[in-house]
């Protein structure tokens, strides 16, 4: 027994040793050019998997993972992991709506994802499986009605926009000042959701860019949760937070200041709620406390889901949109015509009906999804429709950055950027009409039971913003300096970004 115990203590002293030297070693013997386009299966070692191709290549998971599915004939791969774990990646529909909905239950979030992800997101919606997940959408389904988007659209998205936005635009047009428009759009997005949401404005979108340690927390703490979940295993991280060392350290400093944020607001609604008989508008944290829940911890996690939901998801989708919107000045001429054509409509039936910007959105996300992968884990064995066999245990993620660069479904004009291949012209009117795909083909809002609850609300919040700032002002890429490349970077955490930002100069129209 004394050396069972002596040979465990050895072991778990000399881990972190064995593990430094595992990653220099993968980082010398790692072939460069798997760094680069390469569609074959990385080669698997005994013990350690594919290990030096995913090191090799985990600056650009994303792109390499879809290199490989849009060279495999059933758009679907196993990557396999260190100590035997299997991967499945797939961008095949069929096996999407097999995961999403029609065995929905046998494919859950599971104790891998919940526990990578539980210091940042605890047991919120997006972190949650079976009672809890279905309580969380019940309530919040309450908030997504007809009344509640017009309210959204009305009096928080337009009014964030005139008094806010565009001020710090115009600002920025006679001053010639290049803005990081990534930024911006967060602070936008930032501050609906906590109206919407929460019924509170944390200001956070103002003509000084004021920095703000939740946001700082919030991005630390979802990027570093994302490296965890795509760590080559489980143990490296989990030694890091056992021995509070490296980036778990900065985590948990991280995650302490997001809830302390997110408690803040929770003491600030329960203040609010016990003052007043009655409130003039019940937002989403408002029904979530008077749901019975007492418990802090719980909804500090409900709070926390949503900022990640309405904050980095809809400023993500902007930011690519309207990189390349300013690659294809065809695309922004025809949606000024549009916003000319509804002009005189009421704002909420003006966005509704903007259908040529509702299909340049959708097109954008096609190339740029705001989730590029989704996981799932495999709660017993099963085989995919393709024949991909899945033992119990097994995570399988879909790729909607794959699915939307395969020729297969989109046709050889992929690359594109045509919002046309989403519209109809009527026979009898000759005006636009939306021709939706199914949302197996394009799961850029999930599909199934668990479908995005925030579709509707996520649409009409860009359409407004669009239709605000392309009427007023000219968004131009600033000029790199030389030498520098020009296109952006496609980067991904829990959801997408433009890596080092968007800088921009802000020109207005005549």
């Amino acid at each position: 027994m004394l050396n069972l115990e002596y040979s465990t203590s050895l072991l778990f002293c000399l881990l972190p040793l064995l593990l430094f030297i595992f990653i220099k070693l993968s980082s010398i013997f790692a072939n460069p050019s798997s760094s680069k386009y390469s569609g074959k299966l990385p080669r698997s070692y005994p013990l350690i998997g594919s290990s030096f191709a995913i090191l090799a290549n985990r600056n650009r998971r994303i792109q390499w993972t879809s290199d490989i599915l849009r060279d495999s004939p059933t758009s679907t791969f196993v990557l396999h992991r260190p100590f035997g774990y299997r991967q499945v990646f797939t961008a095949n529909p069929s096996n999407v709506q097999h995961l999403l909905k029609t065995h929905f239950h046998q494919y859950q979030k599971g104790d891998i994802f919940r526990t990578t992800l539980s210091d940042l997101l605890g047991d919120g919606i997006f972190n949650a499986d079976g009672e809890s997940w279905k309580f969380q959408r019940q309530v919040s389904s309450h908030q997504f009605n007809t009344k509640s988007l017009r309210n959204f659209v009305e009096n928080v998205v337009d009014v964030e926009l005139s008094d806010r936005l565009l001020p710090i635009l115009s600002a920025a047009a006679k001053n010639t000042t290049v803005l990081d428009f990534q930024d911006v759009l967060q602070r936008f997005a930032f501050d609906n959701i906590c109206k919407i949401a929460f019924g509170y404005d944390p200001a956070y979108l103002l003509p000084s860019m004021p920095p703000a340690r939740f946001a700082e927390a919030f991005e630390n703490a979802v990027r570093i949760s994302s490296e965890r979940l795509n760590s080559a295993h489980r143990l490296i991280w989990k030694t890091k937070r056992l021995l509070g060392v490296g980036s778990e350290k900065k985590l948990q400093i991280a995650v302490n200041e997001v809830r302390e944020f997110a408690k803040r607001v929770i003491k600030g609604k329960k203040k609010e709620l016990s003052d007043k008989s009655s409130l003039e508008s019940v937002d989403l944290l408002s029904r979530f406390l008077s749901s019975g829940h007492s418990d802090e911890n719980f909804v500090t996690d409900i709070v926390i889901s949503f900022i990640l939901a309405g904050r980095d998801t809809t400023s993500a989708a902007l930011t690519w949109f309207f990189w390349l919107v300013s690659c294809n000045p065809e695309v922004e001429e025809e949606i000024l015509r549009e916003i000319r054509e509804k002009s005189d409509s009421p704002v909420y039936d003006e966005v509704k009906d903007m259908v040529y910007t509702h299909a340049a959105l959708s097109e954008s996300m096609r190339l740029y999804p705001p989730v590029p992968t989704d996981t799932k884990e495999a709660m017993e064995d099963d085989v995919l429709p393709d024949g991909t066999v899945v033992k119990k245990g097994t995570r399988v993620s879909y790729h909607p950055y794959a699915m939307g660069r395969l020729e297969r479904l989109w046709g050889s004009d992929w690359a594109d950027f045509r919002p046309e291949r989403w519209l109809e012209r009527e026979a009898e009117t000759g005006k636009w009409r939306f021709v939706g795909r199914d949302s197996f083909t394009y799961p850029v809002f999930q599909a199934g039971p668990r479908i995005c609850l925030g579709k509707e609300m996520a649409f009409l919040q860009m359409k407004r913003l669009v239709a605000g700032v392309l009427w007023r002002f000219r968004v131009v890429p600033a000029v790199e300096e030389e030498g520098v490349e020009l296109d952006p970077v496609f980067i991904s955490y829990l959801s997408s970004k433009m890596k080092g930002g968007f800088p921009v100069i802000i020109k207005e129209r005549e």
